[in-house]
């Protein structure tokens, strides 16, 4: 298959792999969490937003990589949009595991007990979601990228993944290009959970490819804190720097 249809690197274009280990290592991995909801992000410490936005539904964001990289902005645009570039998931996926492991971050799927892995019973707390995708879009695009990526990091963290308990139900036009306002009424009332008992009491991580304006990521933590959960964070490939 190599042979007759060869894969070149996305960032220098030479035959091998999608992404070379070269183009791989230039990729600048956070080293901090940051408030998301901060016009300029604000570190924070201890917890997930600033004192300024704790009454937001979401407790916090992860996030690998800014979006104003180059490399990091084609991988997942060609990966979300055609041509479809569904291999990429993996090495996006590696890129969010690298972030946690650097930050020591990996300790809070496993109650602190251990800072690179937990042990297999960490799971019974925390749980894995995808943001969902509608129907339709699932279908063109072959798969929901936001799976795809939170099934890898499931395996790896040792954390189950529930990906039919948080649904969408509204068809939403696409978010980019609108300001974050736009943005909160496009996506009021697309997301019901329809096992409520499946996150009542637990520590929720919503697994999304990009964080803009977190309009999505809000939503979806409204619904979710609605039926038990007693928190919720976001966990995203690369975060988009937000309007000043």
């Amino acid at each position: 298959m190599n042979t007759l249809f060869p894969q070149f690197c996305l960032g220098c274009d030479k035959e091998g792999e999608i992404i070379c280990s070269d183009c791989l290592s230039l990729i600048e991995i956070s080293d901090f969490v940051y408030c998301p909801f901060c016009t300029k992000p604000q570190r924070v410490f201890g917890k997930g937003t600033c004192a300024n936005h704790r009454s937001h539904f979401l407790d916090g964001l992860y996030f690998a990589a800014s979006y104003q990289q180059k490399l990091m902005k084609k991988m997942i645009t060609q990966f979300k949009y055609e041509p479809y570039l569904k291999i990429i998931a993996p090495t996006l996926a590696f890129l969010i595991i690298t972030y946690f492991v650097k930050t020591k971050n990996t300790q809070i799927f496993a109650g602190g007990e251990n800072p690179v892995r937990g042990p297999a019973s960490n799971g019974e707390n925390s749980l894995f979601l995808p943001v969902p995708l509608a129907k339709n879009k699932e279908r063109e695009r072959g798969y929901n990228q936001a799976e795809l990526i939170a099934e890898i990091l499931a395996g790896y963290l040792q954390v189950p993944l529930i990906t039919n308990a948080l649904v969408k139900i509204k068809k939403t036009p696409q978010q980019v290009g609108l300001s974050s306002e736009q943005r909160r009424e496009n996506i009021r009332g697309a997301f019901t959970v329809q096992s409520p008992a499946l996150i009542r009491g637990k520590k929720i991580f919503l697994v999304d490819d990009v964080f803009t304006t977190g309009s999505t990521m809000e939503e979806a933590a409204s619904v979710l804190k609605q039926s038990g959960a007693t928190s919720v964070w976001g966990i995203t490939v690369a975060r988009e720097p937000l309007a000043q």
